[in-house]
């Protein structure tokens, strides 16, 4: 199946032209006629079956056929994660984890970080490519860069099990044996210095238990994967 993704397609939705970038990946590169069929996702779990009327590569026409929802994980899992030094790591972070399964996505800036800013537009582009390719009919929301202490006083994940994953050598819990399906979940994870002491002691002031993911000494962007996949695993995906 081919999917494509635009945020403006709604379910009263009869006609849809795509932008010229699109319409040239979909005309000349996948060499698409009039009559062909392809899927479109709007990034909020509706799929439409479309036909292209007009196969033009600066705006290729299509007529939607269908529409159906795609079921939505069980779990709801917001990772708020340092920014990394390599900008292509938190990248490689971003496309894994929309594959695998995530609902947000927070960049945080720690006493540690390295990196303080990010490319929202080119992150974006990566979540929806990433969509796209596994298939899924949810974009994960991508929030702005905040700071660590922000997120943490912020009261957003208060509703959720709430976890911090850090390196010191203090009492954790394994992130697997403390883990339920069916939960909404907030895990955060530091930067390529880990997180302060002081930034440890504020989140487990706010209720955030501490984890481990391992024995081994992860990167970020790795440790964010091995989370979103201990999630996954637990509720079965």
């Amino acid at each position: 199946m081919q999917l494509f993704y635009n945020p403006n397609i709604s379910e009263s939705t009869k006609e849809i032209t795509f932008d010229k970038e699109e319409s040239r990946h979909i005309v000349k590169v996948l060499r698409m006629k009039e009559g062909h069929t392809f899927s479109i996702t709007n990034g909020k779990g509706s799929l439409f079956s479309a036909e292209i009327l007009n196969a033009n590569p600066k705006g290729c026409l299509v007529k939607i056929l269908s529409e159906e929802m795609q079921q939505p994980l069980p779990y709801q899992l917001h990772v708020a994660v340092a920014p990394t030094k390599l900008n292509d790591r938190y990248e490689w972070f971003l496309e894994k984890a929309t594959e695998i399964g995530i609902s947000e996505i927070t960049p945080i800036i720690c006493d540690h970080s390295e990196r303080k800013t990010i490319k929202p537009e080119r992150y974006e582009k990566i979540l929806q490519s990433a969509m796209k390719q596994s298939l899924k009919a949810y974009l994960p929301l991508l929030n702005e860069a905040v700071s660590f202490r922000d997120f943490i006083v912020s009261g957003k994940s208060s509703e959720s099990l709430k976890f911090i994953a850090h390196c010191e050598e203090t009492d954790k819990k394994s992130l697997k044996a403390v883990l339920l399906p069916n939960q909404k979940i907030t895990i955060v994870i530091g930067p390529e210095g880990d997180f302060s002491s002081e930034e440890i002691e504020l989140a487990k002031a706010n209720g955030f238990v501490p984890v481990s993911l391992g024995e081994s000494r992860l990167r970020t962007e790795t440790a964010a994967i091995v989370a979103c996949h201990s999630v996954a695993f637990v509720n079965g995906k």
